[in-house]
């Protein structure tokens, strides 16, 4: 696979694509790719980097897997291409802006629009085979994504981190709470919102208030 990353992500993190465990990521991603059909396409494996420069991410939003079902995925967590039926995580996280900023259900779940804001919707895992959740993981994705939450926390100041489930919480231990802003909530699945862990959570007009507060631009959600 050839890495098209946009370059200010390049400059970022050109030391963990010559690492011996990225290699062999790469090498696995390739087989799987050869041999089984998996998502998001090959071309937008990398999508989240490249809709949202380094310089631009105001944002990050930690998912876990892509979608496995067949074209869904497009690189950014959450979000799925136009045309396809909003998931039930997706349907949540609307049905929560819907009531705290009093925004209409959008038509479509494609969130690129989010991303050319700066919000970097990342997943910790970047490719998934069909039909079988987790099938990529514990290859190497994590450590390059956990690379990517440390160089975002160490070489950037007043970024906001949406935490969404203890795995998206256990991913940001290693963020400076000091120089950002995290906030945390449970998961927008069907099983944690229904619980009472994710409705009324308002990080979307808390985010906004926030970058508001450091002289940037909200985001448009």
């Amino acid at each position: 696979m050839l890495i098209k990353i946009e370059p200010s992500w390049h400059d970022q993190l050109s030391e963990e694509f010559n690492k011996p465990y990225f290699n062999q990521l790469i090498s696995f991603v390739d087989a799987e790719y050869a041999a089984k059909r998996c998502f998001p396409n090959a071309n937008q494996i990398f999508s989240a980097f490249n809709q949202c420069p380094f310089y631009n991410v105001k944002v990050v939003i930690i998912g876990q897997d892509p979608y496995h079902g067949f074209g869904q995925a497009n690189g950014l967590c959450f979000s799925v291409n136009d045309g396809i039926a909003l998931p039930p995580s997706l349907i949540n996280i609307f049905k929560e802006i819907q009531s705290d900023l009093q925004i209409p259900l959008p038509i479509t779940g494609n969130l690129e629009r989010w991303a050319n804001q700066g919000v970097l919707l990342l997943n910790a895992t970047l490719t998934v085979r069909e039909s079988e959740a987790g099938s990529h993981q514990n290859q190497g994705w994590e450590i390059f994504t956990d690379a990517v939450i440390q160089k975002i926390s160490a070489a950037k100041e007043n970024v906001v981190f949406l935490l969404w489930g203890g795995f998206a919480k256990k991913k940001g231990a290693k963020i400076n709470r000091d120089k950002h802003r995290v906030l945390e909530t449970g998961h927008p699945s069907p099983l944690s919102a229904n619980r009472g862990l994710w409705f009324g959570n308002r990080h979307f007009s808390k985010t906004n208030e926030y970058l508001k507060s450091q002289g940037k631009e909200p985001i448009q959600w």
